[in-house]
Order: structure tokens, then sequence, then C-alpha cells
């Protein structure tokens, strides 16, 4: 337990409480002008300790820049190129505002009017990435003990509006490969295998196999500012996906006079083609207009990929496994405009079930009326 004590003070007699945390620190708070009040906030005091919900007042005044420099050193878990956001979120949007707060003095107000200051200017990706970083701070703050609960969750968010997907032709594939010139393979190996652009720049030529027409995905090249950082696919797992016939002689020229551990579409010194250089990006673009295509993003190819492969009949397991995408529900998530033609089988079914089902009933019926 712990002890109130009275003490003289320029105003007149106060009251000073002392008493121990639960690591046994001793905690003093003075200037109580009545001994009844010392003697609640005592009460106060051990009733949160007995129920584990005390909080160090002194820990509260630790800031969001102390904690926030610690809370990025402990994303190690994330991927660089995952990483790198948060980082540029942090450094731009939160340290700036929160960096001198101390968490004790985060009000949800206060969150909400920053978040609603920042979507007047950025977009909604943005605004959810550093509003993030901010409540993951804050969690860090709750389980430390250092709040006791997080006053930034439930402030009112932007949505993100997702972009509709675009889906070309298989004729509009081809002439955009023509139009690419040396790189009309590494455009067709895209649009019908459905790679993503760092998993296809970190393909070796003994990734390819040319009899069974597949292609083994084991690494993902990704650019984190000017480096490239080579790392396991998004998923983390290794798969192997099938590429149609025609393929197999696009790819034969590609691997040429190369050795097993070159790389399968290298930049022009060798190294791993980059998409965001200048002169990298110059190339699609040039090769867009040429075809007489509508500005659109390399990862368009691979929601070509998708929506190529559904029209030749597969189904949505065969779509996920090709994609590397975590799980069948997930395809059906970003896809589910290309199973629209499966939907109407479906209602089309149901249709002749009930049919089937209603005429049953009524020869049923007419069998029970017959009868003597």
């Amino acid at each position: 337990m712990g002890s109130i004590e009275s003490y003289e003070s320029a105003k007149g007699k106060r009251y000073v409480v002392r008493y121990r945390t639960p690591e046994r620190r001793q905690g003093a708070k003075r200037g109580f002008q009545t001994k009844r009040d010392a003697e609640l906030y005592l009460a106060s005091i051990e009733t949160s300790k007995a129920r584990g919900e005390y909080i160090d007042a002194s820990a509260a005044r630790t800031t969001i820049n102390s904690l926030g420099v610690e809370w990025l050193a402990n994303q190690t878990h994330l991927k660089p190129s995952s990483l790198r956001p948060l980082e540029i979120a942090w450094r731009l949007q939160v340290q700036p505002r929160w960096g001198n707060v101390a968490v004790g003095d985060v009000r949800h107000s206060d969150v909400q009017a920053w978040v609603t200051s920042l979507t007047a200017g950025r977009s909604a990706t943005t605004v959810l990435r550093a509003y993030g970083v901010l409540a993951g701070i804050l969690d860090v703050a709750v389980r430390d003990r250092r709040v006791p609960n997080n006053v930034a969750r439930g402030a009112r968010l932007p949505r993100k509006v997702a972009r509709a997907h675009r889906y070309l032709s298989h004729q509009q594939v081809h002439d955009l490969a023509r139009s690419s010139g040396k790189h009309e393979a590494l455009i067709l190996v895209l649009a019908y295998t459905g790679l993503r652009w760092g998993e296809v720049t970190a393909l070796r030529v003994r990734d390819v196999d040319l009899k069974r027409r597949r292609i083994v995905v084991s690494e993902n090249a990704v650019e984190v500012g000017r480096e490239t950082i080579v790392g396991t696919p998004k998923s983390h797992k290794r798969r192997s996906v099938a590429f149609p016939s025609f393929l197999a002689d696009a790819l034969t020229s590609v691997v040429a006079d190369k050795q097993p551990n070159d790389l399968l579409f290298p930049g022009r010194l060798g190294e791993h083609l980059k998409r965001a250089t200048r002169g990298e990006r110059t190339w699609f673009k040039a090769a867009l207009a040429s075809a007489e295509i509508e500005p659109m993003t390399v990862h368009d190819l691979r929601h070509t990929a998708a929506s190529l492969a559904v029209s030749a009949g597969a189904n949505v397991k065969a779509v996920q496994r090709m994609l590397g995408h975590a799980s069948a529900a997930m395809t059906l998530d970003v896809y589910a405009d290309l199973f629209d033609d499966d939907l109407d089988a479906v209602a089309d079914a149901l249709d002749l079930a009930v049919g089937r089902a209603l005429r049953d009933a009524v020869v049923a019926r007419s069998a029970r009326a017959v009868k003597p």
C-alpha cells in the first residue's frame, strides 16, 4: 500500500501520495488540496494495479519520435519494397506533425484533423499509409502501458478507389509486342504468364524449361530507390508457370548464347532491367503509341494475362496458381469481373433445376390423384 503525507506550500497545506509501481519503483504525486482527494487518487492507483491497468505517468511523456524510430527499426518482417513507403510516410507526414508530441498528449480530435488536412491534398493511399504508421506506433505505446488506449483508432479515413483494370485482346498484345522491338518476348511473357515485373526481370536462363513449357519463379527483383534488391516472390513461395507453345520460339531466341545463370531479360549493361528509369519507361510508352493502344501500365499486362486465361476456359484455381495469389478468394476479389459468365452459368443451372423440380412435383401430384 502507499502512503499520504502533508506538507506546507506557498499556497497552504497540501498532500503528497507515495506509492510503488508494479515494477516496484517509487512513485509520487503532489499538490492535493485535501486529504480526501489524495486518498481517492491512491485508491485509483491500487485499483489499476490490481486490474493490470496501471499506467505510469512518466512513461506517457515519451515522444512519438522516440517510439517511431524504434517502431520502424522493428519492421524487419517486411520486404524492403514494403518498408520504404513506410519510411517515407514517417519522414514526410508523421514525424513533422507528431514527432515532438508525447504519446500521452495525442488526442483523437487532433488525429482526425490531421487526417482531414492530409486528405485535402494527398491521395487516399498516402493518407492511409501515414495514418497506419501513427496508429501502429500508438499500438506499441498501448502494449508498453504508456497510454491506456490508442486514440488514433476509429478515425474517419478516405476510401481508396480501385483503378479499373485494363485488358488487352490477343491481337493488341501481339501488336504491342511487335512494336516493342528487342522487348517483344518480354511483352509476350508478361501478357501470357501473368508474372509481375519484378519476377520477370529476376528470371535467369536456368528458370526456363523449353521442353516442358514451364517457367520457375523463385526470385523477385524490386527497385528500392536507386537500388535493385533481389528476394523471394511476393507470396514468398516458389511456383511453376506454364506458357503456351508459341512462346517457345521467342524464348529459344532469348536464351541463345546465354549461360544458365545469365538474366533472361537484362538491361543494356547486363544488370536487372529497370522500370523506373526514363529510358526503360520510354520504350514501353513508344510501343503503346506505335501499336495505337491507349496509355497503360506494365502491370496491366498481368491483368491481361488473367483475362486471357479466363476467356480460354481457366477456372479460378488455375488463375490463382498462375498469378501466385495467396488464395483463390484473393483472385476472385481482384478479378471478380472476369467470372461474370460463370455467374450466368450458375443462374442458368438454377433455372433448369427449379423447372425440373416443379415439373417433378406436378407429375407426383398427378400420380397421387389417379390412385384409387
